[in-house]
């Protein structure tokens, strides 16, 4: 169930009869399985130290660094890491990880 919602990112398309199309969210019960975003975290500040901290609130399935878009030659991170989590509880808008205010938003956190 996990790998498919990873694949599918968590939504699908569904056909009506009359030809409209909807869009679903599709996610587990419970707190489910989102994608993170933590905007500020320090360069030099590795995944495992993240995942250290987000393991608080959350099973940590991947850590990715996020990139400025595809007109540059090669990919260029832009500061941001998208992690895929399996929520516990829900996690802070800020967190101080490694003496660093950390940004969390993911869909769904309520505002904190």
């Amino acid at each position: 169930m996990q790998d498919m919602l990873h694949s599918t990112g968590g939504q699908a398309e569904n056909g009506h009869t009359n030809g409209e199309i909807s869009t679903i969210r599709i996610s587990t019960a419970g707190m489910g399985t989102r994608r993170g975003r933590t905007a500020n975290p320090h360069p030099e500040v590795r995944d495992g130290v993240l995942r250290t901290f987000v393991s608080r609130y959350a099973e940590v399935r991947d850590i990715q660094m996020e990139t400025w878009s595809c007109v540059y030659r090669q990919p260029v991170a832009n500061g941001i890491r998208v992690a895929t989590i399996t929520l516990a509880t829900h996690i802070p808008s800020h967190i101080t990880v490694a003496g660093h205010r950390v940004l969390v938003s993911y869909d769904g956190q309520p505002m904190t």
